[in-house]
């Protein structure tokens, strides 16, 4: 009794392991996007990219910003494992002052929950430094 009992373990923990394997998942060449210092009225987009380096096709269901001033838009279409995709913000940069904002992406990666930041500060040029 006891064998079967440590043969049927091994088969449950084996049929995990390959599922857990079997993922998609995010590679970014960078979390993070530094605005560093921008004229108000500049041009606020720019793109995280990303690579798929699991081994099913990574769809992201959805993408989120803190704050209405971040429009977020994205692939679409399944990233195939090994090929790449790209998540654009568009900062409404007619807001002076600091930007911190997080933007959160939901998908079935093998981390579903995924958070990526910008960061930077928009000049008024009506204020000398």
């Amino acid at each position: 009794m006891k064998k079967i009992l440590i043969i049927l373990t091994l088969i449950v923990a084996g049929f995990s392991t390959v599922n857990a394997q079997n993922t998609a998942k995010f590679e970014f060449k960078s979390e993070l996007i530094d605005y560093g210092d921008i004229e108000k009225g500049s041009d606020g987009l720019k793109v995280f990219q990303f690579k798929n380096v699991g081994t099913v096709p990574l769809i992201i269901e959805n993408v989120y910003s803190s704050c209405g001033c971040t429009v977020p838009t994205w692939t679409k279409a399944a990233i195939a494992p090994g090929k790449s995709g790209e998540i654009q913000v568009k900062y409404d940069t007619n807001r002076v002052g600091p930007i911190r904002r997080t933007i959160t992406i939901y998908s079935n990666a093998d981390e579903s929950t995924k958070a990526v930041k910008i960061k930077g500060r928009v000049l008024d040029p009506d204020e000398k430094s």
